[in-house]
């Protein structure tokens, strides 16, 4: 049986069950997959399936519709469906923590794991948005994170946590976390104060708020999911110009593929900008990293995403 990696062909959590056979029977065999519910959406099988072809890895990366309910037994059953591991989507990052034989210490600080190894037949979690953001940064800007004063829109959802935290263990200068509900941010920054040691702000994504947290910061990166729609209006949208300048760095998480409403407000305003597809690469590339244990084939992997775009 052939399957072209580069359709939205979703598989079910009942096919992982009695073995995976149907995955065994494809050609190549299919042993890594995203598991998300959606997930026909998901951009990340023709990027890894770029990087296992360059690797001549003689397998594929799939998507596989995952509920909450199935989550839990979907997991136990990649060992012996003979799978390598699986990329999580957000829900399912946070529920699979307590689900791993073993997790990472960055993986526990954020609270969810993006990223499942089968290892001797455990369970080990990890999280590479963190670090794939970092990457992000510094390629797109040309300034590494821990160099930045940062302000993060929705910094206590599952992007933004991850994020949070990577600043956190950066040592950035300055972090600010702007969230709708300001409780959950005081909650996080004392999270983070207590085991990593590093004082977080917490504000509110209340106009005023921003209006004296914008012009002290170098960096703004939008983790809302504002943006993934075409009509989404910008996470900043109340504020007045000429609060964003030329001398701030703006970077958006999403990467819906064009120009979201924060990414044109942010160019109109001359300041640096980049969307999620950066992201994306590099926490993909740490990803497959982890599951075979040498650098990945980053550019291979940049040109698959740069083929979705265009």
């Amino acid at each position: 049986m052939s399957y072209d990696p580069e359709l939205t062909e979703v598989f079910t959590a009942a096919d992982l069950a009695g073995g995976g056979e149907i995955f065994r029977k494809l050609n190549p065999p299919a042993r890594l997959a995203v598991f998300g519910d959606p997930v026909a959406h998901s951009a990340s099988p023709p990027m890894h399936n770029a990087a296992l072809r360059e690797l001549n890895h003689a397998l594929q990366y799939v998507r596989i519709r995952v509920t909450p309910e199935e989550l839990s037994e979907a997991l136990r059953n990649l060992a012996s469906a003979d799978f390598i591991g699986a990329s999580l989507t957000i829900p399912r990052k946070q529920a699979a923590l307590p689900l791993m034989d073993e997790v990472s210490r960055e993986a526990r600080l954020i609270g969810a794991i993006n990223t499942v190894a089968v290892r001797d037949e455990k369970l080990c979690g990890f999280n590479t948005d963190g670090p794939g953001l970092a990457a992000a940064i510094s390629e797109e800007f040309g300034i590494p994170l821990k160099e930045l004063s940062v302000l993060i829109l929705g910094g206590t959802g599952g992007a933004g946590r991850a994020i949070t935290v990577q600043c956190a263990l950066e040592d950035c200068p300055s972090i600010t976390i702007a969230n709708r509900n300001p409780a959950k941010g005081d909650q996080l920054a004392a999270e983070i104060r207590e085991s990593i040691g590093k004082q977080v702000a917490s504000v509110s994504l209340d106009p005023k708020d921003l209006y004296s947290a914008i012009p002290s910061v170098d960096l703004v990166i939008n983790a809302t999911p504002l943006g993934m729609e075409a009509d989404d209006s910008s996470p900043l949208s109340n504020l007045s110009e000429g609060l964003l300048t030329s001398n701030h760095l703006v970077y958006d998480t999403v990467y819906s593929g064009g120009e979201t409403a924060l990414l044109k407000q942010a160019r109109l305003a001359d300041a640096r900008c980049a969307g999620g597809f950066s992201m994306l690469l590099h926490q993909g590339a740490l990803q497959n990293a982890l599951w075979f244990g040498a650098p990945a084939p980053l550019e291979t992997m940049r040109e698959a995403l740069q083929s979705l775009r265009n």
